[in-house]
């Protein structure tokens, strides 16, 4: 389970396949149409539904759904504040990287069912087959830094600073914007979850 944490409550929740795990890092696969939760409002708004002041103040619970986006690769570097998403296009092609700027993830097992726990930090950075690069959800970070304490992410610079780092690695072409797993395929048995497993709501480990 790949969780994205909110000041204690669990903000979205994708099943993912391990790929690999070693010392670089934890490499999963999610499956489109893959079943997934994720924080709404008690009238089924999510966040980007509303300006923060309003959703601050709103009442949640998590609805379920299914992942529409496209089949993803994400790589969550050992101790590294962001993880790496390969996005595909409508043939299954790699079309991009996608940086995303979050709090190094924190593991927990409990047998059956077992994840990783991340706290987004919203801003993210876009890079593209060439190397071109471009920051994305600024707006958002920067309405969302406005309101202190009832704000996940506490310091500005250091989430930057992580950005400015991972962005100079893909611009010299270096690991994990190398080519590296640019043309992973699942095994054709990896099929789509039917469900999200009994414990994919446990409470959060952050």
């Amino acid at each position: 389970m790949h969780r994205n944490v909110r000041h204690g409550r669990i903000g979205w929740v994708r099943p993912a396949r391990v790929v690999s795990d070693d010392d670089r890092g934890l490499l999963v696969w999610i499956a489109q149409d893959s079943p997934v939760a994720h924080e709404v409002t008690e009238a089924g708004l999510n966040m980007r539904a509303m300006p923060f002041a309003e959703w601050i103040a709103s009442s949640y619970r998590l609805a379920q759904g299914r992942w529409n986006g496209p089949p993803l690769l994400k790589f969550l570097p050992t101790g590294a504040a962001h993880s790496v998403w390969w996005f595909r296009d409508a043939q299954g092609r790699f079309a991009s990287w996608y940086v995303n700027l979050e709090e190094p993830g924190v593991r927990w097992d409990d047998g059956p069912v077992a994840g990783v726990d991340v706290v987004d930090q919203d801003l993210d950075v876009v890079v593209w087959p060439d190397r071109s690069w471009e920051w994305k959800d600024e707006g958002e970070f920067v309405e969302r830094l406005a309101f202190g304490a009832d704000y996940w992410v506490t310091d500005e610079k250091a989430v930057r600073a992580e950005g400015e780092r991972v962005i100079a690695l893909a611009e010299a072409g270096e690991f994990p914007f190398d080519g590296t797993w640019a043309d992973f395929t699942p095994p054709a048995e990896w099929g789509v979850p039917d469900k999200l497993p009994l414990g994919w709501d446990r409470p959060p480990v952050r």
